[in-house]
């Protein structure tokens, strides 16, 4: 379990166990959809993975402007072949935010 400014793990080591490699479904943890929002962000923005957790602030404590939040958003669409409102993701400012976004989508995408 992932605790307050725990970094997120990530088994990128094995390219076999990359999280990105993972198909994104409903079925997912929590810790593995985590697991794969910090891969991404890892490799879209290079992001120290120490500085990536559930309540790093996308915008100060992560670096990311706006720009970077749309290119997070083209991805997640790309990933779960849903669009994401924009309304949606304008109250996003964590990761853990990104995460219930993911989750909501998921679960939308298995119904």
């Amino acid at each position: 379990m992932t605790t307050l400014n725990t970094p997120i793990s990530n088994p990128s080591n094995n390219p076999g166990n990359h999280p990105l490699n993972a198909k994104l479904n409903a079925q997912m943890s929590q810790a593995d959809i985590t697991a794969w929002v910090s891969t991404l962000l890892q490799e879209m923005f290079e992001i120290d993975a120490a500085a990536i957790t559930p309540e790093a602030n996308l915008y100060t404590d992560l670096d990311i402007d706006s720009i970077d939040a749309v290119d997070i958003v083209v991805k997640l669409n790309q990933m779960t072949g849903k669009r994401i409102q924009p309304e949606v993701f304008r109250s996003v400012r964590t990761v853990r935010d990104v995460v219930g976004v993911l989750t909501v989508l998921l679960e939308e995408k298995s119904t």
